[in-house]
């Protein structure tokens, strides 16, 4: 199971001083993560790095972190504590960094006036993308192009939403709890996506409270915290 390792003595510098940058191999590095939300401990001292081509699992029972580790990470929320290093350079520093970041969260950010291809399109241009009917195609949703997103099932939107993992192109992507919603077939898209997403580098962190078949993925299990 590839891992990027601090050497011993970068570790204690970087223990002493947490904006030393990561080593070279490594991509994506969390370091010394604490959060807190509101009167709760959420997780503290968490580290990870991944480098290309690699996947972390994170698992935990409900409330244990896991959302709010991938927003961290996305920088939708700040950590108490620690930082998250981005190609060498912390995230909130890094010019490129939510150019190259794909989020795909609880919520499927699909505008439901609009139709199947348009919000595919839409996620496409925003991100200079050219890979529309790819994505359509891959997550069977051809026959529904033309449907507004207004009349899709729970599934049919979530595959929508995962369409903007091919349509917009990010070397990052961090998925909450992404085979929820989907049949047989639509997790099999998925894994496949993100088999052919790793195999050009691409990193990937997902989030689930039970088990994913990430292949040679580093694992991560969050604890429930009581405060």
């Amino acid at each position: 199971m590839p891992t990027a390792m601090l050497s011993e003595h970068h570790a204690r510098v970087a223990q002493n001083n947490p904006m030393v940058p990561p080593v070279s191999n490594s991509i994506l590095e969390a370091r010394d993560l604490a959060l807190w939300r509101g009167e709760r401990l959420l997780f503290q001292k968490l580290s990870f790095s991944l480098g290309a081509s690699e996947a972390l699992l994170l698992s935990g029972p409900n409330g244990s972190g896991k959302t709010s580790l991938l927003r961290l990470i996305a920088g939708l929320i700040r950590p108490t504590s620690g930082v998250v290093f981005w190609c060498g350079a912390p995230t909130n520093k890094h010019e490129r960094f939510h150019n190259d970041l794909n989020y795909i969260g609880h919520l499927d950010a699909v505008k439901p006036l609009l139709t199947v291809a348009e919000n595919v399109e839409f996620w496409s241009t925003l991100r200079g993308g050219d890979a529309v009917q790819e994505a359509l195609n891959h997550f069977c949703l051809r026959e529904i192009a033309n449907l507004p997103a207004r009349f899709l099932s729970a599934g049919q939107r979530r595959r929508v939403g995962l369409a903007r993992l091919l349509a917009a192109p990010g070397k990052l992507w961090l998925l909450d709890e992404p085979a929820v919603g989907l049949d047989e077939d639509s997790v099999s898209a998925l894994f496949d996506a993100i088999r052919k997403h790793r195999a050009v580098g691409g990193l990937v962190v997902a989030a689930s409270h039970g088990d994913l078949p990430l292949e040679n993925a580093q694992k991560l299990v969050l604890p429930e915290i009581h405060s």
